[in-house]
């Protein structure tokens, strides 16, 4: 008879706790504990567990492991940001916040990865002719790609056996659910037990799994933080729903660099990739303009020219506003404190808003200078010279400190006709373009007759 007993589980880390506590004992969120019933039959039918055969241990020198066996998905940069390809039995998963385009990536993979072998999309959320009417937009039909629509994972990995297809799509794995569990979809121990049963599954046939999982309102991956340590790769799909750019970045991959980024433009068509990221961001750049600096900025191991946007203006009540549009408003406050103090510059009475132009979301240091001279630039009402590229750290001191692989950045900048760069001392400079040094803040100012 099947014993049932009441746990506590952590909706943030996934904890497990005997009794209810106000603050979860293992990572210390509050009001994140959710009872939940889980009926055992004993050890051979614990949820999410699929049986095996046995194996044997053997020496690693024996052990066959084929190197360069991967599916190329016709995505340069999803095949780039993967490591190379595809590799059978891997498990994938992919977050990104709600309409970014999940569903459509996988979808164009779908069809790529037909040439290999069978595909079997499963949803949880759409019909079957939802998804249909989709891959006929996108031109993504194929006989090769199966499609079904079903939430009980039991039923589901039945026809993976069926089916044995080369590549397993579950959208979304909080939607599907496990019969042998009795909690509701999207569970901590729900998810946990789905991801299971997939990548158990996927190794036995040796097909690949991707799996798409929602998001929090931080950003951060749904579900146990378990489920980012069962996979084999963890990608993140950001930018702005109502923005054509979509960068695809990778947190975990054990085949792979975690230094790659795809960058992606969403079309008619589904999402294209962009061959000149920094053509795409100084597109609309209008030179001349206070207000306006350039920097560049290293997403993974690509450079990226970003054009940084300052605006000033007069206070209409006693506490100046400071936004700040895809860069850190601590940042922001440390660099406003650094130019008042070592500058002399007051900018008590005026509210200040700082732009990252084209949807990006900025954490590189490097773009504090650029930052900087964007806001005196607008204050002062002195356009920077076109085509000068502005790189370095600010510290509390006001001092510039070196940036990381600064050589690309320069030779990304020279590329698009740059021909001057202010910045801290660097190693190399590419022939062509001209460097002038500045030890702080307020020297690469002056440089830039701002001061």
């Amino acid at each position: 008879m099947a014993k049932s007993k009441t746990m506590f589980f952590c909706q943030e880390c996934g904890g497990e706790s005997v009794r209810w506590m106000g603050k979860c004992p293992h990572c210390g969120a509050w009001n994140s504990l959710v009872e939940e019933k889980i009926h055992e039959e004993g050890p051979a039918a614990k949820p999410g567990r699929v049986s095996l055969p046995a194996a044997k241990a053997q020496p690693i020198t024996r052990v066959a492991a084929e190197k360069n066996r991967r599916w190329l998905l016709g995505l340069p940069e999803l095949d780039q940001v993967l490591g190379g390809g595809l590799v059978p039995g891997s498990s994938v998963l992919l977050g990104g916040e709600p309409g970014i385009g999940k569903s459509t990536l996988l979808l164009q993979a779908a069809q790529a990865m037909s040439a290999h072998g069978k595909v079997l999309y499963i949803s949880g959320e759409e019909s079957a002719e939802q998804i249909r009417l989709r891959a006929e937009r996108l031109q993504a039909l194929s006989d090769q790609v199966y499609l079904l629509a079903q939430t009980d994972i039991d039923a589901a990995l039945s026809e993976v056996e069926s089916i044995r297809p080369s590549l397993l799509i579950i959208d979304s794995v909080q939607a599907v659910f496990s019969g042998q569990i009795q909690s509701a979809p999207g569970s901590v121990s729900q998810v946990r037990a789905v991801a299971a049963a997939a990548i158990a599954q996927a190794r036995e046939l040796g097909c690949a799994v991707m799996l798409i999982g929602h998001v929090t309102k931080e950003g951060m991956l749904a579900g146990p933080r378990v489920l980012e340590h069962m996979v084999d790769t963890v990608l993140y799909f950001e930018g702005e729903r109502y923005n054509a750019f979509r960068l695809l970045r990778a947190v975990k991959n054990r085949f792979g660099s975690t230094n790659e980024v795809g960058v992606f433009q969403m079309t008619e068509r589904g999402l294209s990739p962009l061959l000149s990221p920094s053509a795409y961001f100084l597109s609309q750049r209008e030179g001349g303009s206070p207000g306006s600096a350039v920097c560049c900025l290293m997403q993974g191991a690509r450079p990226l020219l970003m054009e940084i946007q300052a605006l000033t203006a007069k206070s209409g009540f006693g506490n100046p506003r400071r936004l700040a549009a895809g860069y850190d408003y601590n940042r922001l406050m440390i660099i406003l404190a650094v130019l008042e103090r070592k500058l002399g510059l007051s900018l008590g009475d005026k509210d200040v808003y700082v732009n990252v132009a084209g949807g990006m979301r900025v954490d590189d240091p490097a773009a504090d200078l650029a930052v900087a001279a964007a806001i005196v630039s607008s204050a002062l009402d002195r356009p920077i010279e076109d085509k000068v590229l502005l790189l370095g750290e600010i510290g509390l001191l006001g001092e510039l400190r070196h940036v990381s692989q600064s050589a690309r950045r320069l030779k990304e900048a020279l590329s698009f006709g740059f021909k001057l760069a202010v910045c801290p001392e660097q190693e190399e400079v590419p022939a062509g373009l001209r460097r002038l040094v500045a030890k702080d803040v307020a020297q690469a100012l002056s440089l830039l007759g701002l001061k």
